[in-house]
């Protein structure tokens, strides 16, 4: 699978199957939160009842199931993208810093 999806700093990308260490996250209310800004506090965020965000401890990667309809990322600066039924793995931007590299915020 190649299929992939990029709305600012976040990238989704297909994948097979989620792994079996993943565990389900919590949701922000009615929202899927997979990105928050640290400056404007925006979000790129998905509807719950459409999308179930997993995270694997051990290595800090994060996991999206879509459900059957698909779902919209959603972000107040960008359109809403439709990303397919699917599963796949979220990968966020970073930026270098001499000490270590860190999360691009909106």
């Amino acid at each position: 699978m190649n299929r992939q999806y990029r709305q600012g700093d976040v990238l989704l990308c297909a994948i097979d199957r989620i792994p079996p260490e993943a565990k389900p996250a919590p949701t922000n209310g009615d929202r899927v939160i997979v990105a928050s800004g640290e400056l404007t506090g925006h979000a790129h965020a998905f509807a719950a009842a459409e999308a179930q965000l997993f995270q694997e401890k051990s290595s800090r990667r994060s996991f999206l199931v879509i459900g059957e309809k698909g779902a919209r990322l959603c972000h107040e600066e960008h359109a809403a993208i439709l990303v397919l039924t699917g599963h796949y793995e979220l990968r966020r931007q970073r930026e270098y810093t001499p000490k270590m590299p860190s999360l691009v915020g909106d």
